[in-house]
């Protein structure tokens, strides 16, 4: 069996096994595509030894050379072309510097949001207020920069049928989610 085949039935076997009869129901009502992107995260989940973080987000490796505020940079200059808002950030390893007295790797979250998005989603979906806004992590590994995001597909093909001028809405910022996390991985402003 193909690893798509046997990712997308592991995928459905799982659902069914926690929700049973309920599944059909919510399938009925779930978004164009929501089996293949289950089998997707399921695979990831997998490959990942259960890690659901890895298996629900995106992520970028920073090419060699490039400097968190080249990365930033690049963020700030996606987010005016496309009209996204940051709203925070969080520089982590800063303050645990400060707390702990002693250097730390990069670690920083950047948040940005488009409020009207960012209502209307809730309207459709109070919990989703808990993903909200947008994040974008700058970590320093061992091997290097990395950039992390929610991997918006997940919200978008996993959850029940969007209005279609709100899932036009998501899918703008899915769009400037994946120009910033590519855009900051190269250092391009």
């Amino acid at each position: 069996m193909p690893a798509f085949a046997s990712r997308l039935l592991f995928a459905l076997c799982l659902i069914s096994s926690i929700t049973g009869c309920k599944t059909v129901q919510v399938l009925a009502n779930a978004q164009p595509g929501t089996t293949a992107e289950a089998a997707r995260v399921a695979g990831r989940w997998a490959d990942a030894n259960g890690d659901i973080a890895a298996a629900t987000t995106w992520s970028r490796k920073v090419a060699p050379g490039i400097s968190p505020k080249e990365v930033e940079e690049a963020f700030a200059s996606v987010a005016a072309e496309d009209n996204l808002r940051p709203v925070g950030e969080l520089f982590l390893s800063r303050e645990l510097a400060v707390r702990s007295g002693q250097q730390q790797k990069f670690l920083k979250i950047y948040s940005y949001c488009d409020p009207s998005t960012a209502r209307a989603i809730v309207d459709f979906s109070p919990a989703m207020s808990a993903f909200l806004p947008c994040r974008i992590a700058v970590v320093e590994q061992d091997d290097g920069l990395w950039i992390y995001a929610m991997n918006m597909d997940v919200l978008l093909r996993l959850g029940r049928s969007m209005p279609p001028d709100l899932q036009q809405s998501v899918l703008r910022v899915r769009k400037t989610m994946l120009k910033m996390l590519d855009r900051g991985a190269a250092g391009e402003f």
